[in-house]
Formats: structure tokens, sequence, C-alpha cells
């Protein structure tokens, strides 16, 4: 026979008795397997009062109906008759014992103590009926009514010595509310089993047992209450149950319990805390389970701490990347702005260095152009001296031609004279003559003919000369075109050149205040304007959109307001 192989007794248990209810200061129960251990078949008590645990119909019958009303008619009557009978008593013992003062305030207590009682019954009855009871209601209203019963009995105390009589007498005047406390909890735990039919009644121990054993039945009685359990049966035969194993155990170890284990001594001293033999037995297995679910939760716990941990480590550092990622893009981009910008000023500057270039050339081609000019114009006085002796050439043509116009003239005077003479002077003579004249005329044709030529010489020399001064003029004029031109281009690539020095001083202040690219767009948009005059609409949208490598019409506009406000507020490069 092993250890749970111990007799079986006649009682069987109960399958709907619970594990022991928990009492403040014993400990809780380790086992979490619900129900008893063994395989019973199932077993109902009945109480010796004859009520039992099946559930009452859900509907009164009409007669049940009329019962009822009938019953409650009584009861109220039976109220009423309770306090017509101890008002007065009340009230007068009130007023002459309890010094009241007066009879009206002596019958006011008797109704307050009576109203007290109806209404706290009343709540009582109310709140059983919604399946909500109040337990302790119960214990104020049998306070007062054991008062209203000492103060009917002192009203009806005699003045001498008691007799018998005086006993009975009263004891009468506290019989109707006895009678009528008891009808209250009569009717209190009629409402209960009504509302709540599937509430466990409790069983009542037989009266025969209390005057049979009455200790035993006391020990039955406190442990019922404490453990909670409702079955009078059940709790027969768990003691039962307890001795036959007791007496099991003396027979396996030859009357000596104290060489039983542990374990098998556990039914004992389980026993006081409510525990059955099975429940007790099946202790060290349910503790050893216990104890390996314990170890396996923490374990599990344990795995999940870690695996949190892990998870936690995991984003942790997921999110130390996507931070110094963030922070990388944000250094890269920061890097790229002002490498963007530092690019800009160096474009900037060498734009400035390229204009101070070409006004350098500029100035250098003035000074060419310059030279031109003077050489130009002491071309223009040559050509005007080569004019002025052309034209006094051309006088001294005019002369020569007048003189030989005056040796013609001569020559004729001579022919005249000749022809006059010719009547004096030989044949020979006036031959000779005439031949001398006609050498002179041939003479004087010729150097006429010289002298005209000369002339057209000196007038075609004279044209020429003055086609050259124009000539001169002209490039004197485009000489100090080009001059003023590149005086002018010499001004604007200063101006370009000022410009710049003060784009880039903008430019390295900027860098120095660490400005957003923004802020930095902004202040070139208002030096645009203070290079235009000052008035932001002169400043053309395409212009900040080329200058700031912008797409929108609308960005440029808005930067052109920002730099105008700017410009307001006193800034200036």
């Amino acid at each position: 026979m092993t250890i749970t192989d111990w007799p079986r007794t006649a009682a069987e248990p109960d399958p709907d008795t619970s594990a022991p209810a928990a009492v403040s200061g014993t400990p809780q129960p380790v086992s979490r397997t619900p129900g008893t251990v063994s395989d019973t078949p199932e077993f109902v008590s009945e109480t010796e009062s004859g009520t039992g645990t099946d559930a009452s119909p859900a509907k009164l019958t009409g007669t049940q109906k009329w019962t009822t009303g009938a019953i409650v008619i009584a009861a109220l009557a039976l109220a009423g008759i309770g306090l017509y009978l101890s008002f007065e008593h009340v009230a007068d013992f009130a007023y002459k014992e309890l010094r009241f003062g007066s009879l009206g305030k002596g019958q006011l207590f008797a109704v307050g103590v009576d109203v007290g009682i109806m209404v706290m019954i009343a709540v009582d009855l109310l709140m059983a009926w919604l399946k909500r009871p109040i337990s302790w209601i119960r214990y104020p209203v049998w306070l007062l009514t054991a008062a209203t019963v000492v103060l009917n009995a002192a009203s009806g105390a005699p003045e001498g010595a008691w007799k018998l009589l005086d006993y009975v007498a009263a004891g009468a005047h506290g019989v109707v509310p006895v009678l009528f406390i008891t009808v209250v909890e009569l009717g209190r735990d009629a409402i209960d089993r009504v509302v709540r039919p599937e509430q466990v009644e409790r069983d009542s121990i037989p009266w025969l047992r209390w005057i049979l054993a009455p200790v035993a039945t006391a020990r039955i009685f406190r442990r019922m209450r404490l453990w909670g359990v409702t079955s009078y049966p059940e709790m027969i035969r768990r003691d039962q149950q307890l001795i036959a194993y007791e007496q099991w155990l003396k027979r396996k170890y030859k009357g000596d319990i104290s060489q039983a284990s542990e374990d098998e001594l556990l039914p004992m001293k389980m026993a006081p805390y409510g525990y059955t033999v099975d429940q007790a037995l099946a202790m060290p297995d349910e503790q050893e389970q216990a104890a390996q679910e314990r170890a396996e939760e923490a374990e599990r716990r344990r795995l999940d701490a870690e695996t949190r941990s892990e998870v936690a480590k995991a984003e942790s550092e997921a999110e130390r990347l996507r931070a110094k990622g963030k922070v990388e893009a944000v250094r890269a981009e920061v890097d790229g702005q002002t490498g963007q910008a530092r690019a800009h000023a160096r474009a900037q500057v060498s734009a400035a260095e390229r204009a101070a270039a070409l006004e350098q050339e500029a100035l250098d081609q003035a000074v060419i152009a310059e030279a031109r000019a003077r050489e130009a114009e002491a071309e223009r006085k040559e050509a005007d001296e080569r004019e002025a002796k052309a034209a006094a050439d051309l006088r001294a043509a005019e002369l020569e031609r007048h003189a030989a116009e005056k040796r013609k003239e001569a020559a004729d005077a001579d022919r005249v004279a000749a022809a006059e003479a010719q009547a004096i002077e030989t044949q020979a003579i006036a031959e000779a003559r005439e031949a001398a004249a006609e050498a002179n005329r041939r003479a004087a044709e010729t150097e006429r003919a010289a002298a005209e030529t000369q002339r057209a010489t000196a007038e075609a020399a004279r044209k020429k000369a003055e086609e050259e001064r124009l000539a001169k003029v002209a490039l004197a004029d485009a000489a100090r075109a080009e001059t003023e031109a590149a005086e002018a281009e010499r001004a604007a690539a200063e101006t370009r050149r000022a410009a710049a020095e003060i784009e880039r001083r903008a430019v390295e202040a900027e860098d120095v205040a660490k400005l957003k690219p923004r802020e930095r767009a902004v202040r070139k948009v208002a030096r645009m304007i203070l290079a235009t005059g000052g008035e932001a609409d002169r400043v053309p949208l395409a212009d900040i959109q080329h200058e700031l490598a912008v797409t929108s019409p609308g960005t440029a506009s808005e930067y052109r307001q920002e730099a105008a406000e700017l410009l307001a507020g006193g800034y200036r490069p």
C-alpha cells in the first residue's frame, strides 16, 4: 500500500465545496488546482431544516402571490401592534425615568427609535431585493430592538421586590418586538432566496449533536465558519477522512507516528487551516510544480528582460545612428552652403579681379586712344600746313598767270609796234621780229599752260588737303569718342571694382556672422538695390533670379521685399 492508498470512509466528498476561504492572519494556500484531487461522485447535501439547494421557480403562482400578500399584511399589522404597544410605555418611561423634560419629548424619542428601526428594516429588505444586501445593517436593528425590549420591560418593572409574575410581565413587553424582528429576518432570508437562488446555503448543525458532543460540535462549527465550508456532511467527511488517515499512519509505523515523513504528516499539520487530506498530500507536488512554474516564469521574465534590453540597445543604437546621420546631413548641408557661399564669394572676388583687369585694359586702351588722338591732331595740323602751302602755291600760280597775261599783252603791244614799224624796218628785220614775237607768244602760252597746270595741281592738293583735314577731324572725333568711351568704361570699371570690393567685404562679414543662405541672399539683393540708387522696384526680378539662381519669380519678389525692409531698417554694407 502506497501513501495515497489509505482507506476510504463511508462519507463521500462534496465536489461543490471549494478550497478553504482566506481568513486574515492565515497563510494563503500555494496550490492553484481547483477543486479536490480525488474524483468522487456528485453529492448534494440536505440540511435537517428541510431546505435544499434547488432553485425555486422564477415566477410565483396566483396562490403563492396571495399568500405572500397576506404574509406582508400580517407583518405590517404585527409591526403596527408592536409600535402601538411600545409607544406609550417607552414615551412615559423616557419622560419619568430618563429625564426627557416633558411627555412630548419622550413621545418624540419613542417615535424616533421606532421610525429608525422601520427605516433600517426597509433599507435592509430593499437592498436584499436588489441583490445588494448590506450585512451589517441588521446589527443596529437588533441593538435598537433590544433597547426597545429593555425599555418596555423597564416600564413594567415593579417598584418593590420582584415576583415571578413581574418577570413574566417584563418578558411579555418584549415578546412583540422580538416576534417582529424574527418575522423581518425571515422575510429577509425569503427575499434573498428568491432573488439569489444560485447562492449556496449554509447547512445547520443538528441540535442533537450540540447536546451529545458540545465541544466537538463547537470545533466543527468554528472550522465551518473559519474556512467557509457550507456543507455539514462535507465537514463530517473531512473529519472522518483525517481520523482514518491518522489511524492508517499508526498502523503503518506500528503506533509511532513520529517516524512518518514530513510529507506524510502534512494532513495533520494543515487540517487546522482547512485543508483536506487529499489537498495536504498533494501540496508537495503542487509546491514543486508551482516552484518549477515560478522558476520557468522567472526564466521567461529574465529572457524577456534580456530580449527587451537587447531590443532597447538596438533601438538606442539605431536612434544614435539616425541622430548621427541627421547631424552628418546637417553638417554636410551647412558645409555645402558654406562652400557655396565661399565659392560665390570667390566667384565675386574673381569677377571683381576680372573687372579690375578689364578696367586696367580699358585704361590702357584709353591711353592708346589718347595717343592716337594726339597723333591724329598732329597729322591734322600737318595737313593744314600742307593746305596752306598749297593755297600759297595756288596764289603764286595765279600771280604767274597774271604775269604771263601781262607779258602776252606786252607781246601783243610789241607785235603792234612791230606792225607799225614794219613800214620802216626792212622785211628781214620784220620777219626776225615776227619770229621773235611768235617765240615770245609761244613761251607765254607755255608759261600760261604751265601756270594753269600748277593752279590745277594746287587746287587738287588743296582738295586733297581738305579731305585729309576732314579725315583727321573725323579721326580726332573718333579718338575723342573712344577716349570718352574709355573714360566711361574706366568709371564703370571703377564702380564695378568698388561694388566688388563692397561685395567682398559684405561676404566676409556674412561669413564671420555665419548667416544662413536666405539671409545672405536677402543682403545681396539689398546691395543690388543700393547699386541701382536705393529703389527696390528698379531692380528687375530677372536679375535677382539670375544672381541668386532661383527659378521662381515669387521667390525673387520675396527676396526683393525682404531686402527693401532690411534697407528700411538701416542696413548698409
